[in-house]
């Protein structure tokens, strides 16, 4: 079988494209390859940045693989026993943890599980006319990889609740409005758009990338007095850095400084 994950570099840039005619959908073997292609790039000193993107006209991701749902009971049933993620979890779990900051670029449709791989990227960039929802009540389900989840902390529960509880879609343009997405910007400008800012990331130091990174996925439902103390120990960690040291020093000489993510 052909595989469903596609990597180009672009510099510092990786672009990984998802490829699964027609639209995309997330099966087991893409979620599998996705994963495993994350945690290739995220260990390679050389990448510094990854825009995630579907390819064709259609979508960016329209959904999960329905034909497997049949076959998923015992293992969602399994996971949920013993407490372990996975599929689209799983896959975001290693995104939050990963240094890599991961940009999407999203259009066309993004729904359900498309939705949910997109809210695991650490930035979001939408072409005007996306689509971007959880329908998944209307097969009599719930979203399983973070919609009820993710969704309320990105736009609120009461949006949130909109889309879960609707099923429908909202545009590009509204869930820019939203907080849905970072970006919202035209069909054809998409990818330089994404690529822009993933450029602009791979300039940056990857070792305080990470603690950001870090902060942001396990202190967000803590205290402030709680959040504040582990920022005061992530910012001594940067400072101690070969990439804080090298920042500073850059600086003072007026020059770029050379991070290398240590």
């Amino acid at each position: 079988m052909a595989e469903m994950v596609k990597v180009e570099q672009d510099g510092r840039v990786a672009i990984v494209t998802l490829d699964h005619p027609p639209v995309n959908a997330l099966s087991s073997k893409l979620l599998e390859e996705l994963e495993g292609e994350y945690d290739r790039l995220d260990r390679d000193d050389e990448t510094r940045a990854i825009v995630l993107r579907g390819e064709g006209e259609k979508a960016f991701v329209a959904g999960a693989d329905i034909t497997e749902f049949p076959a998923m009971r015992a293992q969602i049933e399994e996971a949920a026993e013993t407490g372990s993620a996975r599929g689209i979890q799983k896959l975001a779990a290693r995104m939050d943890a990963g240094r890599t900051p991961v940009v999407a670029a999203i259009h066309g449709y993004c729904l359900g599980g498309g939705l949910e791989l997109a809210m695991a990227c650490d930035i979001r960039i939408a072409a005007e006319d996306a689509q971007l929802g959880q329908p998944e009540i209307k097969l009599g389900l719930i979203p399983g990889g973070g919609g009820t989840q993710r969704l309320p902390r990105l736009v609120g529960q009461g949006r949130a609740l909109l889309l879960n509880l609707s099923g429908d879609p909202i545009s590009g343009t509204q869930a820019y409005d939203w907080g849905l997405v970072e970006q919202v910007v035209p069909r054809e400008g998409l990818l330089d758009a994404a690529l822009e800012l993933a450029r602009t990331l791979s300039e940056r130091s990857p070792h305080a990338m990470g603690v950001i990174k870090e902060l942001a996925s396990e202190t967000r439902d803590l205290p402030l007095s709680e959040g504040m103390r582990r920022e005061a120990q992530g910012f001594i960690r940067c400072i101690g850095s070969a990439d804080g040291a090298e920042g500073v020093v850059a600086f003072l000489e007026k020059r770029k400084p050379e991070f290398t993510g240590k």
